[in-house]
């Protein structure tokens, strides 16, 4: 388990900027770091991505010193500790709707006496193999990994207040796609009820102790949301290949 260099960041009052990519090339992962990227999400939701897979993209961004994260499909504690065992330093989960759901993605992440994870001799421990004690490393891990549920639908707007007194949870990532889909916009977030609601969970989350990431297409955007208080903006390999490659075309 290394220092989790975006934890640490966010915690010096810094804003973490990184991609979110569905693909399973290492190579990505290199060139995210090499940017100078803080953090490289592995969507492992809309992406088809196995933990073989996984542990290759951690490996990748260890190399370039990059903070391998990764938004997994469900609560399931033996799928999220297939990913945390090959050395994933945060978990975006998807699909949150009430507290009891936080309180199982808290438990599923964090080792006892925080969780239930199981404790196993592999690659997030450097297999036993390491300077640490296991009660040393037990207590470091559960320092470093990142606990970050999704707000994506009005149930869980609803149950926001609750959801922040949890403990384990650092943050939100907000979905604002998701969520004006659940509010009946099927066409994008850019309706004023959608931004109202926006404006209620950021609310919500400043009065708490924990903070909120969520997406950005442009820097202006992520300036703008940080002006705001975001403590994480991310955009997708997807949006910088398009905004880059459009950008190019114009000469053609």
């Amino acid at each position: 388990m290394k220092e989790n260099k975006l934890k640490k960041r966010i915690e010096n009052g810094e804003a973490g900027f990184g991609v979110i990519s569905p693909t399973t090339d290492p190579i990505l992962c290199e060139y995210m770091g090499l940017l100078g990227m803080d953090y490289y999400m592995i969507d492992a939701e809309h992406g088809a991505i196995t933990a073989s897979d996984v542990t290759n993209m951690v490996r990748a961004c260890e190399l370039r010193d990059i903070t391998p994260l990764a938004r997994i499909r469900s609560v399931d504690p033996k799928l999220i500790l297939q990913y945390m065992d090959a050395g994933i330093m945060g978990v975006m989960m998807p699909s949150i709707d009430t507290v009891n759901d936080v309180k199982r993605l808290v438990e599923a992440i964090k080792y006892p006496p925080m969780g239930n994870r199981g404790l196993g001799p592999v690659r997030a421990a450097d297999y036993m193999q390491g300077p640490m004690a296991q009660a040393d490393y037990v207590t470091f891990a559960n320092a470093q990994t990142l606990v970050m549920p999704q707000i994506e639908t009005l149930e869980c707007v609803k149950n926001l207040p609750e959801m922040c007194k949890i403990e384990g949870v650092d943050g939100f990532i907000i979905g604002p796609r998701d969520l004006a889909m659940s509010m009946g916009y099927y066409d994008g977030p850019a309706h004023d009820e959608v931004k109202k609601v926006l404006a209620e969970i950021f609310s919500i989350i400043s009065e708490s102790d924990k903070w909120y990431g969520t997406v950005a297409g442009t820097a202006e955007q992520a300036e703008g949301l940080i002006k705001n208080g975001a403590s994480m903006v991310m955009n997708s390999i997807q949006g910088l290949l398009k905004q880059s490659g459009n950008a190019f075309l114009k000469a053609r």
